[in-house]
């Protein structure tokens, strides 16, 4: 139909709810995870936006962004380093940058705040990492 959406798996939103009627609820949430309708993570919803300010992040500290699930910190000034909050070892939040180090209170792991890479387990895999630009005082998550 015109002006019809899709999902991204070329199904009209009218032809998905007409299909998940016809099925038990458990069958329509299938019918949506079948479109590959997953939710975006934090990071890619801030995509092109302020996810913080630089006065919330110390040189050689760091600060942890809940909305945008970010970390980041400023190893040298004028420098900003980003990473995602979430711990590789079981998605738990970070929770601080100390002593060059963020922290993840709910087992331990330690990153390298220039780097991401784990310093102390469980966590064998390094945080992913972001680019962010400074305007003025915000910090900008880039697009891509």
């Amino acid at each position: 139909m015109a002006g019809e959406r899709t999902c991204g798996c070329a199904m009209g939103r009218r032809s998905l709810f007409g299909a998940a009627g016809t099925v038990a609820a458990v069958g329509a949430v299938g019918a949506v995870s079948a479109c590959g309708a997953e939710r975006p993570a934090p990071q890619d919803i801030r995509r092109g936006q302020v996810v913080g300010s630089t006065d919330d992040v110390p040189e050689g500290g760091g600060a942890v962004f809940d909305q945008s699930k970010l970390v980041v910190t400023q190893p040298e000034k004028g420098e900003y380093k980003a990473f995602s909050a979430s711990c590789t070892h079981s998605g738990c939040t970070v929770q601080e940058v100390e002593e060059e180090l963020i922290h993840c209170l709910c087992h331990g792991s330690k990153f390298d705040y220039t780097t991401g890479e784990p310093v102390t387990g469980p966590a064998q895999d390094p945080l992913e990492a972001f680019t962010v630009t400074v305007r003025g005082t915000d910090i900008v998550l880039d697009e891509g």
